[in-house]
């Protein structure tokens, strides 16, 4: 089939090589080149790159509404998106049958941060849900699904690669079976749907006044962006990995402990052993060459 792409972050990349494997994608409409870096040079998606390396035409479009008939002039059988990041105007997907790859089990998490929210409530089962896209918040008819297992030690960036995996494999499936004819759509159920919301950098702000095992699964879900912090006095340092601990002393919420190669803050219930973190201005180290270097300003977080 010829197909037309929506789609941005590596999400989307991984989606994209795999419909590359079987058809024919006459087009790839992503996000506009963003300003980055200390010098705020214009940056390309990566998704970008990887369309012009396959001769694949490329469209970036603030507002899809306003460019309507730019996608009339394009010859296609089906438009697919996957983590595209806007919504599609309803005037689009009245052109052509539009299917979306969603990472979890909808009605389940709905909205834009699925994977994050499953790993943030210690999710132990989340999927890849095929799907008719319609103007509503990932509320179209399902085409496929698959389960997917969430190990504990599963962050975002070890997550979210297997889930766009899984996506793009279940995709080819959903593509053949619209080609044969043999497509269904099953009409979700509203009742269990949830919403999940954009993340935003105070999200990742670590609370000590709550449980260990809520901590950690905050530094699982924002590993990538925008990343757990705290305060030592004005110090902000980023957490990278993380366990709950058994470690048996007596402290004071929020109260550091360390040996030469421990890292230990004292959290509602247990304590939060840091594993991995970095200094404001440093590099990410393994907590071992982070206690080798880092001078305590103070014996607590700021809570």
């Amino acid at each position: 089939m010829k197909i037309l792409f929506f789609g941005t972050p590596y999400f989307a990349e991984v989606v994209l090589k795999k419909l590359l494997s079987k058809h024919e994608v006459v087009g790839v409409v992503c996000q506009t080149d963003k300003k980055a870096g200390r010098g705020k040079k214009l940056v390309s998606p990566n998704i970008k790159m990887l369309a012009e390396k396959e001769n694949i035409p490329v469209y970036q479009f603030e507002r899809l509404k306003d460019n309507l008939e730019t996608f009339k002039n394009i010859q296609c059988d089906l438009f697919v998106t996957a983590s595209y990041g806007k919504i599609l105007p309803k005037e689009l997907l009245d052109m052509k049958l539009c299917i979306n790859v969603h990472p979890s089990l909808l009605p389940k998490y709905r909205g834009a941060t699925p994977i994050q929210s499953a790993l943030l409530n210690g999710d132990k089962l989340t999927g890849v849900t095929i799907m008719k896209t319609e103007v509503g918040m990932d509320d179209g008819d399902i085409i496929l699904q698959k389960e997917v297992e969430i190990s504990d030690e599963d962050d975002y960036l070890s997550l979210m690669p297997r889930l766009a995996e899984i996506g793009g494999e279940l995709l080819l499936k959903a593509v053949e079976e619209i080609e044969n004819g043999t497509v269904k759509f099953t009409k979700q159920k509203e009742e269990g749907a949830t919403f999940v919301k954009l993340i935003q950098k105070e999200d990742a702000l670590l609370n000590f006044h709550e449980k260990a095992s809520t901590l950690v699964n905050k530094v699982r879900a924002y590993v990538e962006s925008p990343v757990a912090y705290f305060f030592v006095g004005d110090e902000r340092i980023k957490v990278y990995k993380a366990k709950v601990s058994a470690l048996n002393e007596k402290a004071e919420i929020g109260e550091i402990i360390t040996t030469k190669k421990e890292f230990f803050v004292k959290a509602k219930d247990s304590f939060f052993e840091i594993l991995s973190c970095q200094a404001q201005g440093g590099k990410v180290l393994n907590v071992r060459d982070f206690l080798n270097g880092y001078h305590f300003k103070a014996k607590k977080v700021d809570v």
